[in-house]
């Protein structure tokens, strides 16, 4: 085929790709082109294709795709939108919820089984989740093996329980703030978000259940240990106060616990789910925070009557989760070296956590009010003042500094307020103190003025 025959053949493809661009560029929404505004540039700008010089258009009607309707709520993330501009040299970056590199371990196939290579079962190596459930029934939760599925991260279970309860307009509780991606995948199926404002114990049973008396929920979805982007953690008696209501109103849980493991200090940890002696439940877990993300290894269990759906909607998905990766974790976490490797980490990252608190102590006083996490991965900032953080972003950026604005982990606009997330495991000790100290000024000069 000629080159240019080659180029009429692919031009509906091409015209597609350009549509489509211009519609996540025009999208609305609060992180459809939250970056372009931190950044003072049309969203357009975000949104780049390839255009041929010439395209020889064939002898026949031009159809443009039809999407669907789902496409109109698709927002580009605005954290995976900072984390491409803080990949050039110099830049401190506080923004995503990454792990060290240098604290992930080696990956070693070599020694993985040769039916790795092979597909394999939609739920899972069994080693894997054998070795799963017995941690979960450690946990306290009421889990047999054949109640875990493997996903393809966490994020997958996350869009599994999106697919398995949400239509268009499904009412779903959520904590206010909460994690970013659970609402852009919840919103693609149609969700209406009614959120349940975070203290310092956990959320408040009482405006709980009224919440689900009132909104009749889907389900209610909650990170009830250093929770992201909060950091907050639940206390015992507010989990057994929150599995009350759920049991008496029959309401299913989602519990996401991606960073049970990462503790510093001392605190309550049962999940909720343990709890529950009616209700429905789904329990998500993650590997990523504590091996390697790259891996792309999570993992769900739930309740009976919600397994089997579950496990067919994986099957309609991506029929398994990559087995060799699956292999290397099973000997990985039957390992001594996985102990060994967890303790560690915990340790750097706990000196990280205390060198970011201390920073803040002395240059944050009088900006912003926050608690040191008791383990996770975040500190959140509630600003004292009027500070625009998108604005505030955009200067930030320009000093090679970057954190995350809290504005799109709200799930309804009403219960916003200023603040920052700032992760602490990513940076070195000495980027930790430099990066706070160029944020705190930066905050300071974008501080509005008090009135009058």
């Amino acid at each position: 085929m000629s080159q240019s025959g080659a180029a009429g053949a692919f031009a509906p493809a091409l015209q597609a790709t350009m549509l489509y661009s211009r519609k996540l560029a025009n999208a609305d929404g609060p992180t459809a082109s939250a970056l372009g505004r931190a950044l003072g540039e049309p969203a357009s700008n975000f949104f780049k294709t390839i255009q041929p010089n010439r395209l020889e258009q064939p002898h026949r009607i031009f159809m443009t795709p039809r999407l669907s309707r789902r496409t109109e709520r698709l927002t580009s993330s605005l954290i995976r939108d900072i984390l491409q501009i803080t990949q050039r040299p110099g830049v401190i970056s506080f923004a995503g919820g990454l792990p060290a590199e240098e604290m992930m371990p080696e990956l070693d196939f070599g020694a993985c089984a040769a039916d790795s290579r092979q597909y394999g079962p939609s739920e899972g190596e069994p080693v894997l989740r054998d070795l799963i459930a017995r941690g979960l029934s450690g946990l306290g939760l009421r889990c047999q093996t054949e109640q875990v599925l493997v996903t393809t991260g966490s994020q997958q279970g996350i869009d599994l329980v999106g697919k398995l309860f949400i239509d268009e307009g499904t009412p779903v509780l959520l904590e206010s703030p909460t994690y970013l991606a659970a609402l852009q995948c919840f919103r693609v199926y149609g969700a209406e978000f009614h959120g349940l404002p975070l203290q310092v114990g956990g959320i408040d049973p009482d405006a709980l259940k009224a919440a689900i008396v009132r909104h009749r929920p889907a389900f209610v979805y909650l990170i009830p240990s250093f929770q992201n982007p909060s950091g907050c953690c639940y206390a015992d008696a507010a989990r057994r106060a929150v599995a009350a209501v759920l049991d008496e109103t029959g309401t299913p849980l989602v519990e996401d616990d991606p960073y049970r493991d990462l503790v510093y200090t001392s605190c309550d940890r049962t999940p909720v789910c343990a709890y529950l002696e009616r209700a429905p439940w789904v329990y998500l877990g993650s590997f990523s925070k504590i091996t390697a993300p790259g891996l792309r290894v999570g993992y769900l269990a739930s309740s009976p009557g919600l397994f089997p759906w579950l496990v067919r909607l994986k099957q309609s998905s991506d029929l398994h989760t990559g087995r060799t990766g699956q292999a290397w974790l099973a000997r990985f976490l039957s390992s001594g070296d996985f102990g060994k490797h967890l303790a560690h980490m915990n340790g750097v990252y706990a000196g990280r956590r205390d060198t970011m608190q201390a920073a803040l102590e002395r240059h944050f006083s009088g900006l912003a009010e926050w608690s040191a996490p008791a383990g996770g991965l975040f500190f959140w900032l509630r600003l004292v003042g009027n500070i625009d953080t998108l604005a505030a972003l955009k200067v930030a950026l320009g000093r090679d500094v970057a954190f995350m604005p809290g504005e799109p982990f709200f799930p309804v606009a009403d219960q916003r307020y200023p603040a920052l997330r700032l992760n602490f495991s990513h940076a070195t000790p000495e980027k930790i103190e430099r990066g706070i100290g160029l944020l705190s000024e930066v905050l300071s000069e974008c501080a509005a003025p008090a009135a009058g």
